[in-house]
């Protein structure tokens, strides 16, 4: 049965529909209208949405968790409780990331996400995000700049142990971030990068002949722009200066106002603009959870006032999707339209994702936001389905 979405506006992300009429079948997109110029078909399922601004599902390419629950942790109920978090905050896609800990440990948590990842291609819409691929982050990062990850189980990069994390993942790691001035580091993202893999510089102290050696490699983008990085100096550009200013790059931030000021969003929006930004949460468990201590991989995390720390250092975060978006409104006076792009088509295009993912045209995954005038999500359609 075709179903016909009405609303009061529409964001492909990169077109606005007034009055759409959005025709869905079989969970695919097969038509976006506006009502002044077609009509809806007799014995049609019609969603009138009200007031409401229909988007595109909200892609989280950057998250190690949420309701109470790790990506890395064992249960059988850890994936599910996240994914319908992510649900609630419009995020339809995600990436489940890991943190470094001991190599048995994120070898079974790769095991268990490429099973995950592999169920999901048979499951229709069910109110749950859904899992596109791994982000890989550390162990291959660097000492100087590790943030929380444990520097006991941090690994120079070699093309061995890439290989090991690549078959426990079953090819299902899509996004690595890797410290690129590290020895080897060349190897791996040249090979990585032949893998189809998005290779992210982060958690990195690369001065900027070092960067840009990483993107001859293969790079193209950058993990949580400002946090884990050498700092941008004005004799000493390093990383940042490369990620900033080198089109090829995307490059994503954490817009919670703690992990970068809203200043330096604005910043780093206006210098990356509306094409290449991308909006990550790098959420925990602690995510749609009240304070108290929760687990990030191997580590135990304190949060409090909205601050994820482990022994003084920040840790994550409790951001939702929905908030960063809204966020970005705030900090950087931009329309919804564009803060929407950034949570959608950006990082569906930075990680490979198919061509029509992230967007609203025929042809694409019905995967939809339901959004207020204020960017508070009022309703999420993953896969055509529609409670």
């Amino acid at each position: 049965m075709t179903s016909v979405i009405q609303a009061r506006e529409l964001f492909t992300p990169i077109e606005r529909v007034e009055r759409p009429l959005l025709f869905l079948e079989d969970g695919v997109v097969i038509n976006v209208s506006s009502s002044a110029s077609r009509e809806i078909p007799r014995g049609a399922r019609v969603v009138d949405l009200g007031d409401a601004t229909v988007v595109p599902g909200f892609i989280d390419m950057h998250i190690h968790g949420g309701a109470g629950h790790d990506v890395m942790e064992s249960s059988a109920d850890a994936l599910p409780a996240v994914e319908k978090l992510l649900c609630q905050h419009g995020v339809t896609t995600y990436f489940p990331t890991t943190v470094t800990a001991p190599v048995d440990q994120t070898l079974a948590a790769l095991e268990r996400l490429a099973d995950a990842i592999e169920k999901t291609r048979v499951a229709g819409g069910d109110g749950r995000a859904k899992p596109a691929g791994i982000h890989l982050e550390g162990p291959f990062i660097s000492h100087l700049r590790p943030g929380v990850h444990p520097p006991a189980d941090l690994l120079p990069p070699t093309l061995e142990m890439f290989e090991r994390f690549w078959q426990a993942s079953r090819g299902h790691i899509k996004v690595l971030t890797i410290a690129p001035e590290l020895e080897g580091a060349r190897r791996v993202i040249e090979e990585a990068t032949r893998r189809g893999v998005c290779v992210s510089m982060g958690h990195s102290d690369a001065d900027l002949p070092a960067a840009q050696a990483g993107v001859a490699a293969g790079v193209r983008h950058a993990t949580h722009m400002f946090n884990a990085m050498r700092p941008l100096g004005h004799r000493d550009p390093g990383i940042l200066g490369e990620a900033l200013m080198d089109e090829r790059l995307s490059a994503e931030i954490i817009a919670d106002g703690i992990h970068v000021d809203p200043l330096i969003v604005s910043l780093f929006l206006r210098v990356k603009g509306a094409e290449t930004a991308v909006l990550v949460t790098d959420a925990t468990a602690a995510t749609g959870m009240p304070d108290g201590r929760y687990r990030l991989g191997s580590l135990e995390v304190d949060v409090e006032d909205g601050k994820c720390l482990v022994k003084g250092k920040l840790a994550g975060s409790v951001l939702t999707m929905d908030k960063a978006v809204r966020n970005v409104v705030k900090f950087a006076n931009w329309d919804l339209q564009r803060a929407v792009r950034l949570a959608t088509l950006n990082p569906a295009r930075t990680t490979g994702l198919p061509a029509k993912a992230g967007m609203l045209v025929p042809g694409a995954v019905a995967d939809i936001v339901a959004l207020s005038p204020k960017g508070d999500v009022l309703q999420t359609i993953v896969r055509g389905q529609i409670a």
